[in-house]
């Protein structure tokens, strides 16, 4: 993306989203007063059914349904390989320069009442010599379920996060592969693994989640391609729990996502990156009610969670902010209506993304031999429900929460030195305003609300390390705007969203940019009657570009086109993915049970390219990937693949 087009997202970034609230808690719930996500609330009843008929639902129930998210290929010992459960080759396999690597089974476990009880296995480097990483994640799973979070950790580390897909009667089925190699130097040490998949089953909800979980470690020649290569050091900020065999993610705001930590002195380089996702009434952030208006539909829907729809992820150094990140909102395979996500799941629903924040500039005061700490904060806005807002201490209930650093070392006995700069973090610019409208009777009717956030943040530090000294600095400016609605009476809601942002680290031959955008467009309905006859509709459009540059930590995406064209492939500056995502949903389900029918329909255009230096001469980048697929009641009924602009049969 180039930065005239960045601009004008920073300017003006905003699409539409609306999104349907749940059934008034007094008629679902009445003996359950806890909080629920409303987007959750329909979808309770809409999970208490085995299976969703529709009119064109698939004939053949015995053979388990392949769920896939759309994502470029990942490269493995013979060559590169789709990441979409069919793991076939996308091209002619073994290319030159590559060994079989050797696989290892890391799991192979059943989660059902799974809440406080991961998986834990004890990891062994294996007996080959390897330079990249690549897991395989393959599960299996039939009957009525909802879609959970997994963790993977490496001790207390946090390696990799995703959701499940929603099951069918009959059975689904999905593959992930994912590029480990920058936790490198945990796989080449013996590691505690844990796995944690927080599943429950019982009478109603039976999905058990058969996992098989591997590793494939091998030598490739793309690893030379990075200047840095993979990190010397990984020091997690979590809860420390590993050794008891337990997941290590904070739960905010019931705890503090906080760690004080020593820190190598002969650091030259640190980034760090965050992970975070919503539950409960956090599920669905993007769609929340200011604080002031949370309790406009007590009397025919019920309270809606608050804080409003704006979310801002922190990181704080000793007290001061060090970075942002303002989440990428990921909707999960249960998320408004489920048969929008089946079989093609949301964006990052597989693999849900973190942010990188460079910390190189905190080096003179990181390495000053003094233990040093590391606050995560995920806040939100209060505001006066007329035309103030400003950012809140806290959010509702929950956010799964880890950090960590990526550190690159000089020699051992080395001390980088320097003079901390002053930084730039003044609180963002927010414009806000509400209107509530009422009926002749004096009942609340509607909200409509605007708002919008700018923030911009920098830092410059002078650094001596062993090899090198200069101006550090690490800058970042974001975007946020949102034009929402809540209509009938709390059951309707409609907004305008749009992320956009540019973060950028430089000096002592440092090099990194990323640009963002994210919008979204989510127009959903819901009808509850007295008899208990539940209706749902809902439009979601969905669009993410993301343009990385230079020396980031993970995986740019290139690394299967590189070994894919070999010699041929020219020198790209880093990698731009594009991709949107629509789909529309309706789903009945009468009072008495009896059935329930579902249509969904999913249509998703997907991009990925090797990015240019800059000149006129030359385009600014090269399409390496390219695929459109349409799905219709479970069956995809429209499937074009491109590779390095070879058609690609699946």
């Amino acid at each position: 993306m180039n930065w005239v087009l960045l601009v004008s997202l920073l300017a003006g970034v905003s699409l539409a989203h609306p999104d349907a609230r749940y059934p008034p808690r007094n008629i679902i719930e009445q003996s359950a007063r806890t909080a629920r996500r409303p987007l959750a609330r329909f979808n309770d009843l809409a999970a208490d059914e085995e299976g969703t008929s529709s009119a064109a639902a698939p004939a053949a129930t015995s053979t388990p349904l392949e769920c896939f998210q759309v994502s470029e290929p990942v490269l493995m010992p013979k060559g590169p390989m789709f990441n979409d459960g069919i793991n076939a080759s996308a091209v002619n396999p073994a290319p030159i320069g590559y060994g079989s690597g050797c696989t290892v089974v890391l799991a192979e476990h059943s989660f059902a009442s799974s809440y406080g009880f991961p998986f834990v296995g004890n990891y062994t480097p294996p007996d080959c010599e390897f330079d990249h990483v690549v897991i395989n994640f393959t599960v299996l799973v039939k009957g009525r379920q909802y879609d959970r979070t997994g963790v993977m950790y490496l001790g207390d580390t946090e390696v990799w996060r995703t959701s499940t897909a929603e099951p069918t009667p009959y059975g689904i089925r999905w593959v992930w592969l994912k590029d480990m190699t920058p936790f490198l130097s945990l796989w080449k040490k013996p590691q505690t693994l844990i796995y944690d998949l927080e599943n429950n089953v019982d009478a109603t909800y039976t999905g058990i989640l058969n996992v098989t979980l591997t590793a494939t470690f091998f030598m490739s020649p793309v690893a030379a391609t990075s200047s840095r290569g993979p990190a010397d050091l990984i020091i997690p900020i979590s809860e420390r729990t590993g050794a008891a065999g337990q997941p290590s993610q904070f739960t905010y705001p019931g705890q503090n996502a906080t760690n004080t930590v020593g820190f190598p002195q002969n650091a030259n380089r640190a980034v760090f990156t965050v992970d975070v996702k919503g539950q409960g009434d956090e599920e669905f952030w993007w769609s929340n009610l200011p604080q002031s208006a949370i309790h406009t539909f007590d009397a025919a829907y019920g309270t809606y969670p608050g804080y409003s729809p704006f979310r801002e992820v922190q990181v704080l150094i000793d007290g001061q902010l060090a970075g942002v990140s303002w989440p990428f909102p990921v909707i999960y395979t249960g998320g408004v209506v489920p048969q929008l996500h089946r079989p093609i799941v949301g964006v990052q629903a597989f693999d849900i993304k973190e942010h990188q924040i460079d910390i190189t500039p905190w080096l003179p005061l990181l390495c000053d031999g003094q233990e040093h700490t590391f606050v995560i904060r995920v806040l939100g806005l209060d505001d006066d429900g007329v035309s103030s807002a400003t950012l809140s201490s806290t959010t509702d209930d929950e956010w799964y929460i880890t950090g960590k650093i990526f550190v690159w070392l000089d020699d051992e006995g080395s001390i980088t030195t320097g003079t901390l700069g002053n930084s730039y973090a003044s609180d963002p610019s927010i414009a806000f305003s509400q209107r509530i409208t009422q009926n002749s009777t004096g009942g609340n009717e509607t909200v409509d609300y605007t708002l919008a956030v700018t923030r911009t943040l920098s830092i410059s530090s002078y650094v001596k390390t062993q090899h090198s000294e200069g101006t550090a600095t690490w800058t970042q400016s974001l975007s946020y705007s949102n034009n929402g609605g809540v209509y009938a009476n709390g059951y309707d809601n409609v907004n305008t969203f749009g992320i956009a942002g540019a973060d950028a680290a430089t000096g002592l031959d440092i090099s990194y940019s990323a640009s963002y955008s994210y919008p979204l467009f989510c127009a959903s309905s819901a009808a509850y009657s007295p008899e208990g006859n539940l209706t749902l509709r809902a439009d979601l459009n969905q669009s993410l570009t993301y343009e990385v540059r230079g020396d980031t930590v993970f995986p740019t995406g290139l690394e299967a086109f590189i070994a894919g064209s070999a010699a041929d492939t020219p020198q790209f500056q880093g990698s731009v993915l594009s991709t949107s995502r629509n789909g529309s949903a309706t789903y009945f389900r009468p009072g008495d049970n009896s059935y329930s029918s579902g249509i969904g329909q999913t249509h998703q255009i997907f991009s990925f390219g090797g990015v240019h230096k800059e000149s006129d001469d030359a385009p600014e980048s090269t399409q390496l990937y390219y695929r459109e697929v349409s799905a219709f009641n479970d069956t995809i009924i429209d499937n074009y693949v491109e590779f390095l602009g070879k058609t690609i049969k699946l």
